[in-house]
């Protein structure tokens, strides 16, 4: 009888192990499942901003307009640090599944460089723009392109807030499922502003300049 207890204690306790790794995977799907959700509602937030700035890129109210205010290979130079530091995020994800802390900590350390290092440049686009008196308020060109590039800033900025954050979980707990998990959220962040940079890029500055 004693016997037959101790084993269906322990299938038990085996029983209990499964459905908490079961539920842990569980956890993950539905958090990177929502965080999909919020990506669509995100994508319709840049929606309606890339909108806003085609009806009104032609509104310039006599002051300058984009081939007269941008520098194609200074915006270059941006698109190619958000362009790179998708590959070593992507490099950090690789090193993270092989459970590899210090590479992936190097990684994405990197990734927050290059991330800064976009940023700075587009602060500086901004504090240029505005010293030649060509500020949000000049026109409605103008107030539409800071908010389209705005947002996006504020979105890189958040990105890597969440990847300071990221990068001290890493440290302290090492690369749990839980970390992972964010790891890959924050992974589809970081990759969605690259591929709106690039529309960005090709709408507002290229086409911008062209015609």
């Amino acid at each position: 009888m004693t016997s037959n207890t101790h084993l269906l204690a322990g299938d038990a306790a085996l029983l209990t192990h499964v459905d908490v790794h079961e539920e842990h995977h569980d956890d993950g799907s539905k958090t990177t499942l929502g965080f999909w959700i919020y990506l669509m509602s995100d994508c319709i937030l840049f929606a309606a901003v890339f909108a806003a700035f085609a009806v009104l890129r032609g509104q310039t109210a006599g002051g300058p307009d984009a081939k007269e205010l941008f520098s194609l290979p200074y915006v270059a130079g941006e698109t190619a640090c958000l362009l790179v530091s998708s590959f070593t995020y992507g490099m950090a994800m690789i090193m993270a599944e092989r459970q590899k802390q210090s590479a992936t900590l190097v990684w994405l350390a990197l990734t927050l460089l290059l991330g800064l290092g976009f940023m700075f440049m587009e602060l500086h686009e901004f504090a240029e723009l505005i010293g030649e008196g060509a500020g949000p308020d000049r026109s409605a060109f103008l107030s539409s392109f800071f908010t389209l590039v705005g947002t996006h800033g504020l979105h890189v900025l958040s990105g890597m807030v969440w990847m300071v954050v990221m990068m001290a979980h890493v440290l302290r707990r090492g690369l749990t499922h839980t970390n992972i998990v964010r790891l890959t959220c924050l992974s589809l962040f970081w990759h969605f502003l690259d591929i709106v940079w690039i529309g960005v890029f090709t709408i507002v500055y290229l086409t911008g300049v062209a015609a």
